[in-house]
């Protein structure tokens, strides 16, 4: 009897502060759920607005919208222009001079080498006394074909001799344009030593530097037109039979983070064997700043589909919540959305809405985004 009596006691003290630490985790939570606004719910689930608050329509109501927009499917492709173009040597000869560097902007006829041409002056100085010569002795047999001919008409010369001087006179006109044409051709080979642009364009790279032997054939510089680029990408079967030359179709430049829009100007009528893809080239006036070789996405439009909108101002970011104030009753309501991407001035809703709805823009939203009133 004297050990329950004694033990009595212990139990009473031990639940007691069990109770006591109960009560002091219940008023914990309690406070907690009251800061975190349980007990004032703002938004409710599933989209269902509850009018805890409901204060009056500050702003401009605007209607949630359905817009159509293509459905695209995108073919990787290369930035490349219209117009590049490789020059190389026909001379076996060494770079004396180099007017040019990768980057620069050059013109028609402008000089970009010159090759050493010693050797060819001096044959051209051959060709040009040989021609000199053979005028020369054009002149004599002329003035003696005349001569003879005289003398035939009085019987003073055989007929014979006179045939003879014709035919040196002959003779020595064909080794005058013999000596003519090998001018013009120590000439044009003299030329081919002072490398000229053939076109308005931009240097993409220099191959050779003074000192350098070049032989024939081999590249010296490559030149592009930056007026007029296209993108080459390579679509596969199912939608190479979408396109048609001459369609207008959208094109992505990933590095810049512009869009423009080009026309289809060749389709290759050949499938590539690894991918059975098609070559597909599209040209156009596209932004300032792309170069050759850079990144590009050709945008095939598919068909269209309808996306619910409303202006970006309506949508105000609580933490990680989309929310916006449906005006009902000359009321705002507010209630979570979900949005996706952005078109302009208005962002796609995914849900919490539907179309017809009116949502509320904020007066100094409208002013930040350069909005206007009706």
């Amino acid at each position: 009897m004297m050990f329950q009596k004694n033990a009595v006691p212990g139990l009473v003290r031990v639940g007691g502060r069990a109770a006591v630490l109960l009560a002091f985790a219940g008023g914990v939570t309690v406070l907690l759920m009251w800061l975190a606004g349980t007990f004032a719910p703002k938004v409710a689930t599933n989209g269902t607005a509850v009018r805890s608050e409901e204060p009056e329509v500050a702003g401009r109501v605007v209607e949630a919208s359905v817009i159509r927009i293509p459905l695209v499917e995108s073919a990787v492709g290369t930035i490349r222009a219209v117009h590049e173009t490789t020059i190389g040597s026909k001379l076996m000869a060494r770079v004396v001079e180099v007017e040019l560097k990768a980057g620069q902007q050059v013109r028609a006829g402008d000089v970009l080498l010159r090759l050493d041409d010693a050797d060819l002056q001096a044959k051209l100085e051959q060709a040009q006394a040989a021609a000199t010569s053979a005028e020369a002795a054009h002149a004599q047999a002329i003035s003696d074909e005349k001569r003879y001919s005289s003398l035939l008409k009085s019987n003073a010369a055989s007929r014979q001799d006179y045939e003879k001087t014709a035919t040196a006179m002959k003779s020595t006109e064909a080794e005058l344009r013999r000596a003519k044409e090998m001018i013009n051709e120590v000439q044009a080979t003299l030329d081919w030593a002072t490398v000229r642009s053939p076109m308005d364009g931009t240097v993409i790279d220099k191959k050779i530097d003074v000192g350098d032997l070049v032989t024939p054939g081999q590249m010296l510089v490559t030149l592009f037109d930056p007026k007029r680029m296209q993108v080459v990408a390579s679509v596969r079967e199912s939608l190479a039979q979408r396109l048609e030359v001459g369609q207008d179709i959208g094109v992505e430049i990933e590095g810049l983070k512009e869009h423009c829009t080009g026309t289809i100007s060749e389709i290759v009528p050949e499938a590539q064997a690894a991918s059975r893809a098609f070559q597909v080239k599209v040209t156009g006036p596209c932004p300032a700043g792309i170069y050759t070789g850079m990144f590009a996405r050709m945008l095939i439009p598919l068909q269209e589909e309808d996306v619910l909108v409303v202006p970006r101002g309506a949508v105000r970011y609580v933490g990680q919540l989309e929310l916006v104030d449906v005006a009902a009753h000359r009321h705002a309501v507010r209630r979570a959305v979900r949005t996706g991407r952005t078109f302009g001035d208005n962002v796609e809703v995914l849900s919490g809405l539907r179309a017809g709805e009116a949502v509320v823009v904020p007066a100094d939203t409208d002013a930040d985004q350069g909005t206007h009133h009706d």
